[in-house]
Order: C-alpha cells, then structure tokens, then sequence
C-alpha cells in the first residue's frame, strides 16, 4: 500500500482578515496564484462566486508532459473567516484532503496550508512521488508564496 505524505506552509501576508478570505475564498482567483505551465483551468459554470459547503468545482490542469487531467473537489467544510478544506472527489490522487486556515495576527492574516495525499499504484506512487510530485508541489506552493507577496505585500 502507498503511503500518504502532507505538506504544509505558513504565510503571513500584511492585509485584513476580511481581504484574505474575499480573496482565497473565491474560487475564480485560484488560477491567479497557481502556476501558467499547469493549464490550469475551471471547467465548471455552476460553481458560485464565494466557498459553502458541498459545492463542487471542476478543473483541467496538466501537471505532467501537458497531458490535460480532469479534477473535481468537493469544498467539505467552511467556517467563514477560520478555515474552509477541499477534497478530490475525481482526479489525480487517491487522496487530497487540502485544509485553508487563516488567523488575524499583528500586521495581517496568518494563511495555513495543510495537504495530505495519496497517490495510486502503490510502490509505482511512492516512487513517482519521490522522483517528482513531492517537488512538484511544494514548486506550485512556493509559486503561491511568491505571487502572494507580489500581489499583496510581504509582511512587515
């Protein structure tokens, strides 16, 4: 059986509680902090404009050679202004439970990113994770970190 592996990264950024939610809490600006050679695009018309719970949003990203995949997540939880998670309904994975939490703190927001996932085919995962994935994701976390800063400051 593959094992299950978690990231997570902590950023502060220097603005309200109520912009940082607007802002990650809105499906829409997703592609804006993810990198371009990923494809990235939001397949589905009826996914509303802020995160609930149940609401589900289909994408096609190409994480590898340009190969487009077809990804659903399902938003499980929200407490408006604390944390919302999604999770992979259909995808690459077999398991992505992704957590975003955010805390006011002296000059700005504490932003929270806790992933854990899986990949399939067993030992065949476990290897592709250890040549690639890992560091794949943790270059499209680092991309946000960077394009965060740049979009709304570093903290001070």
């Amino acid at each position: 059986m593959s094992k299950t592996y978690s990231l997570k990264t902590v950023q502060t950024i220097p603005v309200s509680l109520d912009e940082a939610w607007d802002f990650f809490s809105s499906p829409k600006n997703l592609k804006e902090i993810t990198p371009d050679n990923l494809g990235f695009t939001i397949l589905s018309k009826y996914h509303g404009d802020k995160m609930y719970p149940g609401q589900v949003i289909e994408y096609k990203v190409s994480p590898v050679l340009g190969i487009p995949i077809y990804w659903m997540t399902e938003i499980t939880h929200v407490d408006d202004k604390k944390y919302f998670v999604d999770e992979q309904r259909f995808g690459p994975y077999s398991l992505w439970h992704h957590q975003h939490h955010f805390k006011a703190v002296p000059g700005g927001v504490e932003m929270t990113d806790i992933v854990h996932y899986k990949l399939p085919f067993w030992i065949l995962g476990d290897i592709a994770n250890t040549l690639f994935v890992n560091k794949q994701l943790q270059g499209i976390f680092d991309y946000r970190f960077k394009k965060v800063e740049d979009m709304f400051g570093q903290k001070i």
